[in-house]
């Protein structure tokens, strides 16, 4: 009979095997087991020792997205609005150098601002360049960067990005998990609202809150 506890992480398991008494028509049939043998026999120690049994399990826990204001980055895309001046009223997209490109204005820094951020800096720019007297502008999120979902899914890729979507959301649009998938966890990469734009990985449960442009990894579960 073997007794396995349960382990965790870093953990030695002790295994004791013990063996059905021999009979005496068995120990004639082994002479190379003797009574003694059997009875030290049922002390076999099997000593395995595991150092981080599940994969991303000593990750430290995601810390709780910071009650910020959304500050835009690349991938987002952005709609102005920009009183009676049709040219500069439309939908753009973040790029990679964080900047939108705006018609008679150019380049215009967007991403680490928020929305309202960015349309004063519209205005200002606008007025520089005397080309409104007065402008109004405002701006707003018309689509979120996307996720990315990697690992264990059965369609990993970049999903759009909806407020309030979990982890369990993100995985549920990459065609849910593997059969070889650890599903009480993942890992997440963040950028969204740490200090300087600075990423932080973290541990995350199925019912963690993500934030746009996070990265989540399902895990193969070794067994």
């Amino acid at each position: 009979m073997i007794n396995l506890n349960p382990v965790s992480s870093s953990t030695t398991i002790i295994v004791k095997v013990r063996m059905a008494p021999v009979t005496s028509a068995q120990s004639k049939s082994r002479p190379f087991m003797s009574r003694g043998t059997t009875r030290f026999a049922s002390a076999i120690l099997i000593t395995l020792s595991l150092g981080g049994c599940m994969p991303g399990s000593d990750l430290p826990s995601l810390p709780p997205a910071a009650n910020v204001q959304y500050r835009l980055g690349s991938g987002d895309q952005v709609r102005i609005i920009t009183y009676n001046e049709t040219q500069l009223s439309n939908t753009f997209t973040v790029g990679d150098s964080g900047t939108i490109a705006l018609p008679l204005v150019g380049t215009v820094q967007a991403s680490g601002m928020t929305a309202g951020e960015l349309a004063s800096n519209i205005s200002s720019i606008l007025e520089k360049k005397q080309l409104i007297s007065d402008p109004s502008v405002s701006a707003e999120i018309a689509t979120y960067r996307p996720i990315a979902v990697l690992g264990e899914v059965n369609h990993p890729g970049e999903y759009p990005y909806q407020p309030g979507m979990t982890m369990l959301t993100a995985v549920a649009l990459a065609g849910g998990f593997t059969y070889r998938a650890v599903t009480d966890y993942a890992s997440d990469v963040r950028h969204e609202g740490q200090a300087n734009g600075q990423a932080i990985k973290g541990r995350i449960d199925p019912e963690t809150t993500l934030k746009p442009g996070d990265v989540v990894t399902v895990y193969e579960r070794y067994f």
